[in-house]
């Protein structure tokens, strides 16, 4: 029997200031081993999004399949404060189905989403929304730049600059940092030719690098608004990261970019001596700020460009006509020389 008035009904949602989100997907299954130092890195990784933001945000942790005692941890995290929304699945249903959980009903405009083992660094968002404001395509914006990426569902940036001098290859902004996130996939060390050059696109003063990583970005939420329906059968890797997060917005003629210096680390599984140092460096924002006005564009689908982006790519699997291509955009004989071996 009911009693009483529920006064939520006709209540209207108000509107939320908060124009970014980030959203986390979290898989430890237990404590030991490979997973040892994983809730660790999680809370850095937490930490440091809190602490360098400088405009405010709202942060999404999804358990996915997460042991009981970590569990536990973000349920204190989340009556803390540190966590705005938390989402906890006893079965492990995959990263890209729990970013899904939380992606399909985000409503601000811009959403981050990372893997939980990456430190942020002071003037990560700033940068970030820096390049999503000078170039109006901008879809996917990360805050790590990588090596040899120049092809990957950035097509559409070709066509629009393949004859401006604003696309062209410069000078590594940041090596060292290239070095360390090469380290953190398990390699040894990272070849000089690939700290040397990378390709990037330039407006006014204001550097970008080509395409995005995974393992960190910031999309315009319009970008992503007609990702796939049902879900992903992979509970990580396959076609999953393509299909959800990299085509919607290639396929709406959408920009993948990414800083030109870097203002976020890979981590890894293990907090090494150099990342405990960073993180200690780290200043607080003590006053957040309200989200900046930028000028956008909306997404719109061109078939017809599409069809040039095809026929670009299918002409650069001739060498040839790549390495002229290459050329074109600044690389030095020598230097192409070593793009190939």
């Amino acid at each position: 029997m009911r009693q009483g008035l529920n006064l939520s009904k006709e209540q209207l949602i108000k509107d939320s200031k908060i124009k970014h989100r980030v959203i986390i997907p979290l898989y430890i299954p237990h404590q030991n081993n490979y997973y040892a130092d994983a809730l660790a890195v999680f809370k850095m990784c937490l930490t440091s999004i809190k602490k360098t933001s400088y405009y405010e945000l709202h942060i999404s942790v999804i358990s996915d399949g997460c042991c009981l005692e970590v569990n536990k941890e973000l349920q204190d995290l989340f009556n803390q404060g540190a966590i705005n929304e938390l989402i906890l699945e006893h079965e492990n249903i995959g990263k890209l189905n729990a970013i899904l959980k939380a992606l399909r009903t985000v409503n601000e405009p811009y959403v981050t989403i990372t893997d939980a083992d990456i430190l942020f660094l002071n003037n990560w968002d700033t940068e970030v929304f820096k390049v999503f404001n000078t170039f109006k395509k901008a879809a996917v914006v990360s805050p790590i730049p990588l090596f040899r990426k120049q092809l990957s569902y950035t097509s559409n940036i070709w066509i629009d600059y393949l004859f401006s001098k604003q696309l062209k290859f410069r000078p590594v902004k940041n090596p060292d940092a290239l070095e360390r996130f090469a380290k953190s996939i398990g390699w040894d060390s990272l070849e000089r030719r690939f700290k040397d050059v990378i390709m990037t696109l330039k407006q006014d003063d204001v550097t970008a690098v080509i395409s995005a990583a995974h393992c960190v970005a910031t999309y315009k939420t319009s970008y992503l608004k007609h990702i796939p329906k049902e879900n992903t059968k992979f509970k990580l890797g396959g076609d999953s990261e393509g299909k959800y997060l990299d085509q919607p917005p290639y396929q709406l003629d959408g920009y993948r970019l990414s800083t030109y210096d870097n203002y976020a680390y890979h981590v890894g599984n293990t907090i090494d001596p150099w990342l405990q140092k960073e993180y200690d460096n780290l200043h607080l924002v003590n006053q957040k700020s309200s989200f900046l006005d930028i000028n956008t564009i909306t997404p719109k689908r061109k078939p017809f460009k599409i069809i040039l982006q095809k026929l670009f790519i299918k002409a650069l699997t001739k060498r040839s006509i790549y390495n002229f291509v290459l050329l074109r955009k600044g690389l030095t004989k020598k230097q192409l020389k070593q793009f190939w071996y």
